[in-house]
């Protein structure tokens, strides 16, 4: 059974940083493109950065130059790195991986007051 575990949201103030984690087990997890995605209250879920198994990054034009994608295949987790936060990141993030199936985690809160 594939699983995803998201952790690390949290609250902070505008300018600092969080570091989200994405678990998985049950999957191949080297093989499968990982992608952060976040939804914010009333907002339809957008995509965050993706890293794709071949170590190719993009990333939203709202989080370039702050937030930094990555992986550590050996210890099937995946890393969103969030710095400079903004009141405009809160939101819900999660991590999907993504080849011929898909699969979501659960999400993590995070919460940037001003």
């Amino acid at each position: 059974q594939v699983r995803l575990v998201e952790s690390g949201g949290g609250l902070v103030q505008a300018g600092g940083s969080l570091r989200l984690s994405c678990a998985a087990s049950g999957i191949s997890f080297a093989i499968y493109n990982m992608d952060w995605y976040r939804q914010a209250p009333g907002k339809q879920r957008e995509l965050v950065a993706t890293l794709n198994s071949g170590s190719s990054t993009r990333y939203a034009d709202s989080v370039k130059g702050r937030f930094f994608i990555s992986r550590d295949n050996a210890k099937n987790t995946g890393y969103l790195q969030m710095n400079n936060l903004k009141p405009e990141d809160t939101g819900v993030y999660y991590c999907r991986l993504a080849r011929i199936n898909d699969y979501w985690g659960q999400g993590t809160q995070v919460t940037v007051s001003s």
